[in-house]
């Protein structure tokens, strides 16, 4: 009898041990799961910064299929064809994403960089208009002053440029375009300025340089400004100023911008050869 006692006592704690097991099962289980949603999270951000931009394509394609409905992904998938250069794959993709019930309002700022890239600027402002003006961002209104730029609305751009400008420690670019937009209204004098404020915040930003000698050569001021520059970007504003001062009907001085250019540049410098060339045959 007294094995018969031990029986039952055998049996719970055999239940017992079991229960304990499915439960640690259980725990590990989860335990698995979140680190694998931590590994998937650090993967998607390598995938968005460091990696091959097509391979992340096909990377956020492939993770795509088994999870369609997770807005993380086609997120990364539509940022991955932007940084592809594959824009209008770029624009299809985002359009999919602002769909999805986990969309953020950032998510309809990089549609409408996405449709800006794709040339569909008046999609991109309607899309602009629907960002709520609570979300005010760098981006946002760097994207708003070039729609404004685009539709020729400049006090719309010229406000947009100066809130973006206040929004990164980093203006350099926006005051280049900002600068660009001013040189093509015929704004010269207020262009130039914009362009050494951009020049000064980045001395490496070889567009401004340029822009900026555009914006002196447009006023017939054919000396190079005192800015940062070796002698291989002196030899080519040169170029850019002569052919300025050509396009204003200067074309002695611009023979003679040329001929500095030549001398100036470390190698041998053919795109102003052939401009002199041009020139002295004509």
């Amino acid at each position: 009898m007294r094995h018969l006692i031990l029986i039952p006592g055998c049996l719970a704690a055999a239940l017992t041990l079991s229960a304990c097991a499915e439960k640690g099962d259980e725990t590990v289980e989860r335990a698995f799961q979140d680190v694998n949603v931590i590994d998937e999270n650090n993967l998607n951000d390598v995938m968005l910064t460091v990696a091959d931009p097509n391979e992340a394509v096909d990377y956020f394609t492939r993770a795509l299929k088994t999870k369609p409905d997770k807005a993380e992904l086609q997120r990364g998938l539509a940022k991955s064809l932007v940084r592809a250069k594959r824009n209008t794959e770029a624009v299809a993709a985002w359009a999919k994403t602002v769909e999805m019930p986990d969309t953020i309002d950032e998510d309809k700022v990089d549609f409408a960089d996405a449709l800006i890239r794709h040339g569909d600027w008046k999609r991109a402002k309607q899309v602009l208009d629907s960002v709520p003006p609570t979300h005010e961002t760098f981006k946002r209104y760097r994207l708003e002053a070039m729609v404004a730029d685009a539709n020729r609305e400049w006090k719309r751009a010229d406000s947009f440029y100066e809130t973006a400008v206040g929004l990164t420690t980093r203006p350099s670019g926006v005051l280049n375009n900002w600068g660009y937009s001013k040189l093509t209204r015929g704004d010269y004098s207020d262009a130039e300025r914009l362009f050494g404020d951009a020049i000064r915040q980045d001395p490496t930003l070889f567009t401004a340089k340029n822009n900026l000698v555009l914006a002196r050569g447009a006023q017939r001021n054919y000396t190079l400004p005192v800015i940062p520059m070796d002698q291989s970007e002196r030899a080519q504003l040169l170029h850019t100023m002569a052919l300025s001062a050509v396009k204003q009907g200067d074309v002695t001085t611009g023979k003679g911008l040329l001929r500095e250019a030549i001398s100036t540049h470390p190698q041998h410098f053919e795109e102003a050869v052939r401009s002199l060339r041009a020139l002295e045959a004509g």
